[in-house]
């Protein structure tokens, strides 16, 4: 059985509109209040999980930006990896290529972010893959937004600086998690699992699918398997 239960938010504790399952949180802190370790993982910003960990009552063990923004606790030192300047200088190439053309991307909480740069879904991800692709940046579309990363950051490679911080392995752990920017940690965990809504490549990732969607989903993996 898990020691540990690691997971995304958006589409897996939340619906497509990002409304948090209230089931999925009753279980979260069932197993929070069992002793049970916790760790969000996000292509948010670190001041949005501060606030949503304080609300469900987890230590403040986080991931933000997709890996690029890791915490052990609340008290634990800021870790940030890959290069916001390069992210920034990639975002910059795609609005001159698309501005143009009439096209106008959005930034999301550019001014709370250390690592990654997230934007609007105004344009499809393929062409600003098209765009970039001489660039040393990974294109993440997560169905929610866009984020600009450097290879190699991401949220399994947090996810196991976390695990070994906490005196654990990432095999002790349930993973949950529903788009592209998840694979790198279900493929890491004990245990992965994916809502019904989960993507593709999500789903060829984890070991169970299960037969609700969204936080739904997710609350059944934690009464099933914690």
């Amino acid at each position: 059985m898990p020691r540990a239960f690691i997971t995304d938010i958006d589409g897996t504790l939340t619906d497509e509109r990002r409304r948090l399952s209230t089931e999925v949180i009753d279980e979260l802190r069932r197993i929070i209040d069992a002793g049970i370790p916790v760790i969000l993982a996000s292509g948010n910003t670190l001041c949005f999980l501060d606030a949503f960990s304080h609300m469900i009552g987890t230590d403040g063990t986080i991931i933000a930006e997709n890996g690029g923004v890791y915490r052990l606790g609340y008290l634990g030192e800021k870790q940030v990896a890959g290069s916001q300047e390069v992210c920034l200088a990639a975002y910059q190439k795609v609005v001159d290529e698309l501005k143009p053309k009439g096209d106008e991307l959005h930034l999301f909480s550019s001014r709370y972010r250390d690592s990654d740069i997230a934007f609007s879904r105004d344009a499809p991800a393929a062409l600003i893959k098209e765009i970039l692709k001489d660039m040393p940046v990974d294109v993440i579309d997560t169905g929610f937004a866009i984020h600009l990363q450097i290879p190699g950051v991401t949220k399994g490679a947090a996810f196991e600086k976390l695990a070994e911080l906490m005196g654990l392995a990432p095999s002790d752990f349930l993973v949950a998690g529903d788009s592209v920017n998840d694979v790198s940690m279900l493929k890491l965990g004990g245990i992965s699992v994916v809502p019904a809504n989960a993507s593709p490549e999500a789903k060829e990732a984890a070991d169970r699918i299960m037969e609700r969607s969204f936080g739904e989903g997710t609350a059944d993996a934690l009464r099933k398997y914690l």
